[in-house]
């Protein structure tokens, strides 16, 4: 064993140690579709006095984490997004009405003196406020002479000695109780039954109470801080709420609420037994094939795969990377595109094998991993590319897919690099391993690769055919956004999207019917699969959506509401914008980087067929009616990371061919690279398309679209990287005046001393 291969082989045990420890101690930090929950997305708003900035939204974060601790919610998660925003989480809230109006309300409190009754003619005049006080009879009031942050505490308490049933008791800060007792000191001025004796407590331009001074309390004495009591008739309910406001204090801008989802935990835990099995049996599947393809070191390759798993799930877990449910499709499928980097190496191994059949396994597999590094890695960059968009471009779960698919990426890599090189290689030294060419899969070529050099098909003798097959397909895309238009989502239109579950079946009819009854004729009703019902609808308050869901509840008895999606018009404004944004520069970023890499030609190609993959991707979900939301965005995304992946590995095998015969016409050339690439390409898509499969099949009606739409995109992405990216590269050489790409120079091995050393796989023979 060379120390390389010693020092590959101690740090893969050491890092699968500690996945495997950090796996046994530590849990998943699961996200709300996962176990269930509310999510708000709060905008913070400019108010007469504040601007909502970064500092006044931070100020309004603490005051919401107040009340939220007072609600009892377990583990609540509050954050901050961009200057204005703040995500709230809360874990097992299924019903958000309360906790929304607890935690959206401005909560703005002040204490008035009273000047006298008032009337409608004097709404609006003058510097005090006009409103109707508990009894509804119109108070003249006037300025503000405190407010909520002077309120050092507040409690809720059941006064029975006194018959006035629940109250809140108010204690001030020193300032402010001094301010206190000079309010009241002056109402006391005036008679008793005088409306002027009364302070006026208004929370959120609403009178709450306004008591009388009692008849004891002196002129320009006052109440003391600690004696304040707030009565109104309040339940138990309210007083407590009431309170709760009081502590927490105002809002210092306010807030209005841009985003509500709410799931229920039965769908995310069948979200998790759907993915689970995907994966497993994916996972299996793809093991079985690249073993059946590769034999034993297929086999290898399979075991550096669980590996990977291993890895992969244990630093999403250290990280504290929240776990959604894309983001645990996206793990599910990146252990499918795990195996592309030993398929790389394992073909360029067998090209070695070919081309030199005397040579050792060992070399052969040296000279593999060198040569497919290149296109490892780059293909491998695009892929962070896109990774890196989803999540600074993304939003919510597709955050999470982002994170999840970078941290596979680079799993993926250290798992083909390091533990199936080290585990390669200590097989590679067996004599039994090399001498049974049956045994090691690396020794003989491989049926797809022995057809292909027998056909030896000249695929580019006329590559505008495959240009105008491509032009058609985009033309039928294009038909398809036109005429049936594009299904957009809640998330990009605004709206309300509900899903029930009901213990008798109902038919969609029957539904619209129902809600047509109770005032929700615009409600577009569909199927949500396994029975439920599907509501769609413009603006939809929560205690509207509870009406709603009583309607339905007539029609099949128990409804439960499994997943409720609210998005404000502005919010869908926004994400539909940054979706189209993410897009372009996906684009612009994919094709710099191909143009430092390789040649602006390559690059113009593989952005025609990215350009190509993304068009036809979204014209398939226009003709089939799906819907077109964050989900399919993150798919369109991996997509696009995935055809630039293919075109790059091409056009790597491209570069090559073309430096080492700089006079060969380039169509002959890209042809060449394009039949010795196609093993690498089927035998890739397939151990992803495993993955799928099981996605789509057991993944439920939540991955459905997602598996589905990465489904079409990788078997359009495997096309247009060979059939749309090279015919546009060849038709761009005919106008390049660009030379060949140069050939690297191989340094010379000589004896002697300051001569650089040999490979020490190379023993120098040559015949």
């Amino acid at each position: 064993m060379t120390r390389a291969t010693m020092v590959r082989a101690v740090l893969a045990a050491a890092v699968l140690l500690v996945s495997v420890l950090i796996t046994l101690t530590m849990s998943p930090r699961l996200g709300l579709d996962l176990q269930g929950g509310t999510r708000l997305v709060l905008q913070a708003k400019d108010s007469a006095t504040t601007k909502a900035d970064r500092e006044s939204t931070d100020r309004t974060l603490e005051v919401l984490r107040q009340r939220i601790d007072s609600l009892g919610v377990a583990e609540p998660t509050l954050t901050r997004s961009g200057e204005d925003r703040i995500i709230v989480e809360l874990p097992d809230v299924q019903d958000p009405r309360k906790a929304a109006e607890v935690i959206g309300r401005t909560a703005q409190l002040s204490f008035h003196a009273v000047q006298g009754p008032g009337t409608e003619q004097e709404k609006g005049k003058g510097t005090g406020l006009t409103l109707p006080d508990e009894e509804g009879r119109l108070l003249d009031l006037g300025p503000a002479r405190l407010t909520g942050a002077g309120v050092k505490d507040a409690g809720a308490s059941f006064d029975a000695q006194q018959g006035a049933g629940w109250t809140v008791a108010l204690d001030f800060h020193k300032g402010a109780g001094r301010d206190w007792t000079r309010l009241t000191g002056e109402a006391a001025c005036h008679p008793v039954q005088d409306d002027r004796r009364r302070v006026a407590i208004v929370l959120d331009d609403r009178v709450i109470s306004s008591p009388q001074v009692a008849p004891s309390v002196g002129c320009n004495v006052g109440l003391p801080s600690g004696s304040t009591q707030i009565t109104g008739s309040f339940g138990a309910d309210e007083a407590r709420d009431l309170a709760l406001l009081i502590k927490g204090g105002a809002l210092p801008v306010p807030i209005e609420i841009v985003e509500q989802r709410t799931v229920g935990p039965t769908l995310g835990a069948a979200a998790i037994d759907a993915s689970a099995r995907a994966a497993l049996i994916g996972a299996a599947a793809t093991a079985l094939f690249i073993t059946f393809v590769y034999r034993l070191f297929g086999a290898l390759a399979a075991v550096a795969l669980a590996a990977y798993a291993v890895i992969s799930y244990a630093a999403l877990v250290a990280l504290g990377v929240t776990l959604t449910l894309p983001g645990l499709a996206g793990f599910v499928l990146a252990i499918g595109m795990a195996v592309d980097a030993n398929v790389l190496v394992f073909e360029r191994a067998r090209e070695e094998y070919a081309e030199r059949p005397g040579r050792s396994l060992g070399s052969a597999m040296a000279a593999g991993f060198r040569n497919a590094w290149s296109a490892v890695a780059d293909s491998n960059v695009t892929t962070l590319i896109a990774a890196g968009l989803l999540f600074f471009l993304g939003s919510g779960p597709v955050k999470g897919f982002g994170v999840t698919l970078a941290i596979g990426v680079l799993a993926s890599m250290f798992s083909a690099l390091v533990i199936a090189r080290a585990l390669t290689e200590i097989a590679s030294r067996s004599r039994f391993v090399s001498d049974y060419r049956g045994v090691n899969g690396i020794a003989r070529p491989g049926r797809v690769r022995t057809w292909l050099a027998r056909r030896d098909p000249q695929l580019f003798r006329s590559s505008r055919r495959w240009l105008l097959i491509s032009t058609a397909l985009i033309a039928v895309a294009v038909l398809g956004i036109v005429v049936r238009g594009v299904n957009l989502g809640v998330e990009f239109t605004g709206g309300r999207l509900v899903e029930y579950s009901t213990s008798r079946p109902v038919d969609v009819e029957t539904a619209r019917t129902a809600l047509a009854d109770a005032g929700f004729g615009d409600a577009e009703v569909t199927t949500a699969g396994a029975g439920d019902l599907s509501v769609r609808t413009g603006d939809l308050s929560n205690d509207e959506e509870h009406t709603l869901r009583a309607a339905l509840a007539e029609e099949g008895g128990h409804t439960t509401k499994v997943r409720d999606e609210l998005i404000g018009p502005s919010l869908g404004d926004e994400l539909r914008r940054n979706a189209l944004i993410a897009l372009a520069i996906a684009v612009l970023v994919q094709l710099a980087y191909l143009a430092v890499r390789f040649r602006w030609t390559f690059a113009l190609a593989s952005v025609a067929a990215l350009v190509h993959d993304v068009i036809i991707l979204v014209g398939a979900f226009a003709w089939l009616g799906r819907t077109v939301d964050g989900i399919f965005l993150a798919a369109l995304l991996t997509v696009i990371g995935y055809s630039v992946n293919d075109s790059v590995v091409v056009f790597d095998r491209v570069r090559e061919l073309w430096a080492k015969a700089r006079r060969v016409p380039v169509a002959t050339v890209a042809n060449r690279a394009v039949l010795q690439t196609v093993p690498r390409t089927v035998n890739t898509g397939m151990g992803a398309l495993f993955i799928l499969a099981a996605l789509a099949v057991l993944g439920g009606d939540s991955l459905a679209d997602f598996a589905l739409a990465l489904l079409i995109g990788i078997c359009v992405g495997t096309y247009s990287s060979v059939m749309t990216a090279v015919p546009v590269a060849l038709v761009l050489e005919k106008s390049s005046k660009a030379p060949p790409p140069a050939r690297k120079r191989a340094p010379r091995r000589t004896s002697g001393a300051g001569a650089k050393r040999r490979d020490p796989l190379d023993n120098g023979a040559r015949v």
